[in-house]
């Protein structure tokens, strides 16, 4: 069997349907951890649907990068997306003055980070309490397949979800790895040089799923400045053998969140989203769906 862009765009995709909601963690202070859930309705498959955690940039919540989850729901997996509280938009909505300004000047302390850390795996614990709450959901959901990705700030959320090591409060690296998460994408990866001297690979070796590193040729930061050759060292220097580069001709940060920021109109946006959408579903496939001929296309792509 072939996998191409044409077999995929030529299925009938499922509807798919949304919840929102807010957990609550009593354990830090009643922490509040909003959540959007897509999943694909009179899903039929064989097997169960694979749940897939999106954590979004910093001053985003969840409803960023909505292209990509309807996308991937309307081909059979559950898409949970999180708002990290102190990373996300309210640091921005309603004040005066651009959002990219207000956050160039915003300083987030590393316990704020840290709680972005947390966030995932407590969310981790709360869904199958939630799935017994929504059966018409949990009967298609396999909670034992599961998959993470993030955009920005997000993709470095899930870089330390899939082992990357992360200092905390007094600088020493830490393991923070949920092995329940399988693979993982990474939209923008975002390397930490800024935050630890540590060398890159006791930073980013340790590193334990498969992952799909996406970033473009305009893929520059739109908070510090920095180009897209700088996001390549998480690439480089992560030891896990199965990894992914994909590096998008003109694509550019805010692609991947489907808003634009300070950027102009993007000629390419229709033909870079699709592009996105076939490479994430093709990982997915390969990683939480077993079909190889999916990564024999990401492969055959030169990825």
């Amino acid at each position: 069997m072939i996998w191409t862009p044409q077999s995929v765009l030529s299925r009938e995709p499922y509807k798919v349907l949304l919840k929102r909601g807010e957990f609550i963690d009593s354990r830090r202070e009643n922490r509040f951890v909003p959540y959007k859930i897509y999943y694909p309705s009179d899903y039929d498959q064989d097997i169960k649907a694979p749940v897939i955690l999106w954590s979004h940039g910093f001053g985003g919540n969840r409803d960023g990068a909505s292209f990509i989850s309807r996308y991937i729901a309307a081909h059979g997996y559950v898409i949970v997306h999180m708002t990290h509280l102190g990373t996300d938009s309210s640091l921005w909505e309603g004040k005066e003055g651009h959002p990219w300004d207000i956050l160039r000047k915003v300083k987030i302390s590393r316990e704020t980070t840290l709680n972005r850390m947390y966030d995932v795996p407590f969310v981790l614990d709360q869904l199958p309490i939630w799935a017994k709450e929504n059966p018409e959901i949990e009967q298609i959901m396999d909670l034992g397949n599961i998959g993470m990705s993030g955009h920005s700030f997000g993709a470095m959320t899930t870089q330390v979800m899939a082992g990357m090591r992360f200092p905390r409060e007094k600088d020493d690296l830490s393991d923070f790895r949920d092995e329940r998460i399988k693979a993982g994408i990474l939209y923008s990866p975002v390397p930490i040089g800024h935050i630890t001297d540590e060398a890159p690979e006791l930073v980013y070796g340790p590193i334990s799923i498969p992952l799909l590193h996406m970033t473009g040729t305009q893929d520059d930061s739109p908070l510090e400045g920095f180009d897209y050759t700088h996001r390549l060292v998480v690439h480089e220097h992560s030891s896990h053998p199965e990894k992914y580069l994909h590096v998008l001709e003109e694509g550019d940060h805010m692609i991947y969140n489907g808003t634009r920021g300070k950027l102009g109109a993007n000629p390419n946006r229709e033909a870079h989203e699709e592009e996105i959408m076939v490479n994430s579903l093709a990982f997915w496939e390969g990683y939480l769906k077993d079909q190889d001929h999916a990564l024999e296309y990401l492969k055959a792509q030169g990825l």
